[in-house]
């Protein structure tokens, strides 16, 4: 993960090119393999985010009085970064298997009937 530094005018053209905001620091990032050179422009120097990162693990909630990670029961670890909004193939065998699809989908029908 590459730190950006784009300024509020420029965030519709970094989305566009792939950049994505990381909320706990406030700022854009370039997301590990991709390639950083359309992002030249708002590299902060020395702005590569450190191996243990907290940004770059999977997010979770927090208990506020112990700061605790908080997982629901539904909450499933998965070998890779994909992108949670699209279906992924290395992915769904292992959301059927677990019954997290099938919860998935029924909260979603569930809202759509709404």
């Amino acid at each position: 993960m590459i730190l950006l530094k784009v300024p509020y005018a420029e965030k519709d053209e970094a989305k566009t090119l792939g950049a994505r905001w990381n909320p706990t620091r406030k700022c854009w990032y370039v997301p590990d393999g991709k390639d950083s050179e359309p992002f030249a422009r708002w590299i902060v120097a020395g702005a590569a985010a450190p191996a243990g990162d907290a940004a770059a693990k999977p997010p979770s909630s927090r208990d506020s009085h112990g700061a605790k990670p908080v997982i629901g029961s539904k909450y499933l670890e998965l070998p890779h970064a994909c992108n949670p909004f699209e279906e992924c193939a290395e992915c769904r065998p292992r959301l059927v298997e677990s019954g997290w699809l099938d919860a998935h989908q029924a909260v979603r029908k569930l809202l759509a009937s709404l």
